[in-house]
């Protein structure tokens, strides 16, 4: 393994100016078209001949060994975050890579460098598809429901755009870094992480003047408050091993002091270990919502949008991911029994496919937090290039002995592709959740259609 070491050395400064660029040029999901042509010329200049996603940012590419064996998706997540206070944030957009993916995509850069290197596919079977992805922090909900019913996308998270694409047709199994805090971190994985249902919700009631008229309207706030009040009081029926989670927050809340707002939203997701019981939670707040909104006389639109699916690992994934993080750093930590409460849409390629997603150490900070930044350019991206190359040899080396194996014992939730998509139509719903009837009965409407 000592070879990929040297390789990925060659491309030290190619990895470590990527980094430095898209640090600098941080974008949120579905409009990283900066980040697209950056990568798009450097990919390129390699040789690479690219299929681009599209009408939205990002693309694919591969690397054939000659040799038949597994084909292995590698992922880079190009998106960034919104966190306006971070000091290094895009002053415009409030836009930063406070949870590390440009670690990643300078990774996944440097990964198709050192593979054009002769020596690199020595002894590999199979083919690599590099996969420059858009969109996995799932924000600016509102966007992305317009892009949704403009019919631009069909789901928030890239990956899942990308099956619904075709861009990951042919694909066995997957494989990504993850850049984590921790100066003592070098390459670690836990058990898996939660997924979640999207929500949208607005609330509309009658404006009216506050001070001279309040008893003319109905104030959408106070409907939108008794939701919440009402969805807070669930949080005691929530199991401690679900690891449910509710943080909804009001992107609207009323335009002018003086008159009654008519027209509240709020965003949030509701995250879990299961989807089974993401599903059976989501119908409970639904009802909250829809009853709160009954209670004033208002009316709510609910929408549910497929989020992320909870993410697991094959068995095998730790022993190797142990070996890899030795081979590179001279050590690794695997805990299989510790459960993320974070999401991811790496979840929803697991939920068809075996998909690895180990994080590597050399960043600082709280993960999307104001004091998040790389604090070893070096460990992060140039030992995340070295790791990812190792980890691939580990998986196609000896015929891809090690791939073979993760996906013969592998059970995913779903047999293929089209059963997941198909799936994700059963969790969606937009509707008005209120019914006023003439006999002075209201009846809730709150499941899917």
């Amino acid at each position: 393994m000592g070879k990929y070491r040297s390789l990925t050395q060659k491309h030290r400064e190619r990895i470590l100016s990527a980094l430095d660029y898209f640090w600098k040029n941080p974008e949120t999901g579905y409009r990283e078209w900066k980040t697209n042509a950056y990568l798009t010329k450097a990919f390129e200049s390699l040789g690479y001949s690219l299929t681009q996603a599209g009408d939205i940012p990002g693309f694919v590419c591969e690397m054939d060994t000659g040799i038949p064996g597994p084909t292995v998706a590698v992922f880079g997540e190009m998106d960034a975050l919104i966190v306006p206070t971070h000091p290094e944030a895009d002053p415009e957009t409030g836009a930063v890579h406070a949870c590390g993916h440009h670690v990643q995509i300078a990774a996944l850069l440097g990964l198709a460098a050192v593979l054009k290197e002769p020596e690199a596919l020595e002894g590999l079977c199979g083919k690599i598809r590099l996969c420059a992805v858009p969109a996995e922090e799932l924000v600016e909900l509102e966007f992305r429901t317009e892009l949704r019913k403009k019919g631009v996308i069909r789901y928030f998270g890239g990956k899942p755009e990308f099956m619904y694409r075709g861009l990951l047709d042919g694909v066995d199994m997957a494989l990504m870094i993850h850049s984590a805090s921790g100066e003592g971190k070098t390459a670690f994985m836990n058990g898996g992480s939660n997924g979640c249902i999207v929500k949208n919700i607005e609330f509309r009631g009658v404006s009216s003047h506050a001070g001279g008229s309040p008893h003319l309207g109905v104030n959408a706030l106070y409907a939108a408050n008794l939701a919440l009040n009402a969805a807070n009081a669930l949080r005691e029926t929530f199991r401690d091993h679900e690891h449910i989670r509710f943080h909804p927050i009001i992107t609207s809340g009323g335009d002018s002091v003086n008159a009654i707002p008519d027209s509240v939203k709020l965003e949030s997701y509701v995250r879990g270990a299961t989807m089974e019981e993401i599903v059976r939670v989501n119908r409970k707040i639904n009802r909250a919502v829809a009853a709160s909104a009954a209670a004033l006389g208002a009316q709510v639109h609910l929408t549910d949008s497929p989020g992320y699916w909870p993410r697991s690992y094959p068995e095998e994934a730790f022993a190797l991911t142990l070996k890899a993080g030795e081979a590179v750093f001279g050590s690794a930590k695997v805990s299989p029994s510790e459960w993320g409460t974070g999401c991811s849409d790496m979840g929803d390629v697991a939920s068809v496919m075996p998909a690895l997603h180990p994080y590597v150490g050399g960043c600082r900070g709280t993960g999307h937090g104001s004091d998040y930044v790389v604090a070893d350019p070096d460990r992060a991206a140039v030992g995340g290039t070295e790791f990812l190359m190792t980890y691939l040899a580990l998986l196609l080396e000896n015929g891809g002995a090690e791939a073979e194996k993760m996906v013969k014992n592998y059970r995913p939730v779903f047999a293929s592709m089209q059963e997941y998509f198909d799936y994700t139509e059963t969790i969606t719903l937009d509707r008005e959740a209120v019914e006023y009837r003439e006999d002075g009965s209201v009846l809730l409407r709150f499941e899917a259609k």
